[in-house]
């Protein structure tokens, strides 16, 4: 996604996961085959679950305010208590900063509309999604669920019981690191997202489970795996060299034409690489309506590797030209993932209610359920009248064609 990243080289964690792995019984990472073929979460998509009490919740946590190397950060807090619907299993995620491909996540879940508000971690605007580990949940029966009191249950987890834990203060200390509580220097954060290379473990290329559970967990449907299986084969063939690549993009843009789906997303820029790209300045601001620009005229705003001053126009973004959406938020600082500070755009950037990345078309994270929100330049969107009602729901359903 579009995010501004500070190099790619892959961060290979301290061991401690292979700690957790051995806890678990699998003694060392080549057994990662086996831990691949069971389901990593007891909880699918749509079910109910209760966010447990903070009590509960500091049981489970080391000294550092972490459960499996992932941090439970302060702003989860205010949800203890609290019942919502699973919105997916995070049983993949991404770790940009770190490389590409996906990493696998052991026993956790995303909740539908919680998101990380940054509060205790300087402000941070990212915005995202926040993970919850199974023993941070209770599954809400039918019975629970219409209105009748919940059973008070314990900690499923017998690692747990009688555990002193961690305090409410230590969880907030946990939001900063050593270097940055023993120097007076700059602050550097620590969060879920900066700790993903410590709490997962990378996907193989040939490690097929992945999709199954992506279906098995009711994440996403079939007719998408297969849909997009079939796009992937698509453009192997397109990108291969035979000489076939115009025509069958011409083919299926004429396609996609017709039954309202999205362009061919893997073009490339009319800018050259090094030249200065284009701005626009359109001030948006919150709950105003803009229409992202159709993709054929993106596309000139962008140089040869798809970026518009430093920040990428991504395929995942395609799906979504075209279309109206409301402004969410201006983006002024997020916590830079790699290094732990954070980063201030220089630029603007502009994130729109509705509009996260779907992970169709990544080559070695599809279908990550992380659904972080892509970044949009200005010169990318045009305000539309104020008579003009949004149709997010239309609309996001028609970018999943």
């Amino acid at each position: 996604m579009p995010r501004v990243l500070a190099g790619q080289e892959r961060v290979q964690g301290d061991g401690r996961f292979d700690d957790f792995l051995s806890r678990r019984g699998f003694e060392g990472r080549e057994n990662l085959t086996s831990f691949s073929m069971k389901a990593s979460s007891v909880f699918r998509a749509g079910e109910w679950v209760e966010v447990r009490s903070k009590e509960d919740i500091l049981r489970t946590l080391d000294n550092r305010g972490q459960l499996e190397e992932l941090p439970f950060m302060p702003e989860m807090f205010e949800f203890c208590g609290q019942r919502f619907r699973v919105f997916k299993r995070a049983h993949k995620t991404c770790d940009p900063p770190n490389g590409f491909g996906g990493r696998r996540m052991l026993h956790a879940v995303h909740l539908e509309g919680v998101r990380c508000d940054g509060k205790a971690h300087g402000g941070c605007e990212a915005r995202c999604l926040v993970f919850w580990k199974e023993a941070w949940l209770k599954k809400v029966d039918d019975e629970t669920e219409s209105g009748a009191k919940p059973q008070q249950a314990s900690i499923p987890d017998a690692r747990f019981e009688g555990r002193r834990g961690c305090t409410e203060s230590d969880v907030v200390a946990g939001t900063r690191s050593r270097d940055d509580r023993e120097n007076s220097g700059e602050q550097i954060f620590i969060c879920q997202s900066s700790q993903l290379s410590q709490a997962t473990q990378p996907i193989q290329k040939w490690d097929l489970y992945q999709y199954a559970e992506d279906y098995l967990s009711g994440n996403v449907p079939l007719l998408s795996l297969l849909t997009t299986f079939l796009l992937f084969v698509y453009r192997e063939i397109e990108s291969a060299g035979l000489g076939l690549g115009s025509a069958l993009r011409w083919v299926y843009d004429i396609i996609q034409r017709l039954y309202g789906g999205t362009p061919y997303p893997w073009r490339i820029g009319k800018i050259a690489a090094g030249a200065t790209t284009p701005s626009a300045k359109l001030d948006l601001q919150p709950g105003e309506l803009v229409r992202i620009r159709n993709y054929n005229e993106i596309l000139p705003t962008v140089n040869e590797n798809g970026y518009n001053r430093g920040m990428s126009f991504d395929p995942e973004m395609v799906p979504y030209c075209g279309r109206t959406y409301r402004v969410l938020a201006r983006i002024n600082q997020i916590i830079n993932e790699k290094t732990g500070k954070m980063q201030r755009f220089k630029n603007e950037c502009i994130v729109l209610d509705g509009v996260v990345c779907m992970a169709c078309y990544a080559r070695y994270r599809r279908f990550c359920p992380r659904s972080i929100y892509p970044y949009w330049r200005e010169i990318w969107l045009e305000r539309v009248g104020p008579n003009t009602s949004s149709s997010n729901g239309a609309d996001l359903a028609a970018a999943r064609r």
